[in-house]
């Protein structure tokens, strides 16, 4: 227990309004002795990107942080996956079936738009812990313990814990790391990826109809790219991905997508339903352009004091291993399990302690991890490249690390943040 517990409301502020931050939102404000409130940069409550998978780790752990979370995902228009099928798309071997993972009937990987998944996970929360166009200038921190947040527009606001869920290139991770941010920051991964999501008979005509008689994930694997589609938004939509190896990262991220470029990218796919539908698709929509991938090499912690970060704000990753988001649902696992012993502001350092001293190690092993993973899927692996007889026991066990048995995991939350608070 505390030595101080008090009945005035806990003050958290969560800077970011993105999948982590709404998700971690949906979870502590269920919690009584917390004021939360979320303070988002933009305009609006948005997310970029096409469609997210959500295997049935990431489910468990969404489920163990908001209880109603099936019927929340059936909201957002989440569509059951068989399978995720990995097949060779370009070469001599191309149409080689390479494997079927996650397949498991009573627990399927789901396939969703992002925007759908955010609108789901704000619409419990009252508009009047919603705050946008509050860009986050500073934060301080006062004699009491508090922290004072202040914002570009001029306002301040006083708070006892600040969590940074502002993605890749976080202004309270700078503030976390101090003057290590700029070593440990963001950097390319080695691989660029563009998306588009496009109506589910177009993709069916464009890619070849026998590729949807089930609800199944296709990825294909071929020479320095790969090329993905899954069917989202209640099977009405179909989310296309072209990644590809990138030799050199643009300044911006950001490239600019014609034919000419797509087809020397897939040049050993073209003639193929696969590698020419995928460039139709992607091509079809208003100033197509691809990104850099970045992630984090390394964080050397994901707190300080009463500020702490959680999504990409602390483990941004590569997309490889479809494992990004489930990692947000885990942060909000665990920072909702210490917080529901945390009994006043007293005990959020040590929370935030047991926080990062459980989730850093595996935030990093799944970066890595990821990483590790764009090599084979790009066929660019040394040692394993393009052949089937490799690349199958190479891809393997890369997925079953992230099984996490989350009743002990919470455990080993609790007794992490009693032993720092016993410190």
């Amino acid at each position: 227990m505390s030595d101080t517990t008090t009945t005035t409301p806990i003050r958290i502020a969560i800077i970011g309004g993105g999948i982590a931050g709404a998700t971690l939102a949906n979870t502590l404000f269920r919690i009584p002795n917390l004021d939360v409130q979320v303070f988002e940069a933009a305009p609006t409550f948005s997310e970029r990107g096409a469609a997210v998978g959500l295997a049935g780790d990431a489910q468990a752990a969404l489920n163990h942080a908001i209880p109603s979370s099936k019927e929340l995902l059936a909201k957002a228009g989440a569509v059951s996956m068989n399978s995720t099928r990995l097949i060779i798309g370009s070469g001599l071997q191309a149409g080689t079936i390479i494997a079927d993972l996650h397949e498991n009937a009573e627990n399927p990987g789901l396939i969703l738009h992002r925007a759908s998944l955010l609108r789901e996970l704000l619409a419990p929360l009252s508009e009047s812990i919603l705050h946008a166009n509050k860009k986050l200038e500073s934060i301080k921190e006062n004699k009491d313990g508090s922290l004072s947040i202040t914002f570009k527009d001029g306002t301040t606001n006083q708070v006892d814990a600040v969590i940074g869920a502002d993605g890749i290139f976080s202004s309270v991770r700078n503030h976390v790391l101090g003057d290590a941010a700029a070593e440990h920051a963001a950097s390319p991964a080695g691989f660029w990826d563009c998306r588009v999501m496009v109506p589910y008979e177009k993709a069916k005509t464009t890619l070849g109809e026998e590729y949807f008689d089930q609800d199944r994930q296709y990825g294909w694997i071929g020479d320095q790219a790969f090329v993905m589609h899954d069917i989202a938004e209640s099977r009405t939509m179909v989310q296309c991905v072209i990644s590809a190896v990138e030799k050199e990262s643009p300044e911006g991220r950001k490239i600019k997508l014609t034919r000419e470029y797509l087809n020397e990218v897939l040049k050993g796919w073209l003639g193929r339903t696969i590698g020419d539908g995928a460039i139709e698709l992607i091509l079809d929509q208003e100033d197509p352009h691809a990104y850099s991938q970045y992630d984090h090499k390394s964080t050397p912690t994901y707190s300080k004091g009463r500020v702490c970060i959680i999504g990409d704000a602390a483990h941004a990753t590569s997309p490889w291993q479809g494992a990004g988001v489930g990692q947000a649902f885990e942060d909000a696992v665990v920072l909702k399990t210490v917080f529901e012993h945390v009994l006043s502001p007293h005990d959020i350092v040590a929370a935030f302690k047991a926080y990062d001293a459980l989730r850093r190690p595996r935030g990093q092993q799944v970066i890595d991890s990821s990483r590790g993973t764009g090599l084979i899927l790009t066929g660019t692996a040394e040692g394993v490249g393009l052949e089937v007889a490799k690349m199958r026991p190479a891809l393997g066990p890369r997925w079953a690390f992230l099984h996490l048995d989350l009743d002990e995991y919470k455990k080993q939350a609790v007794e992490k943040f009693e032993d720092f608070k016993g410190q």
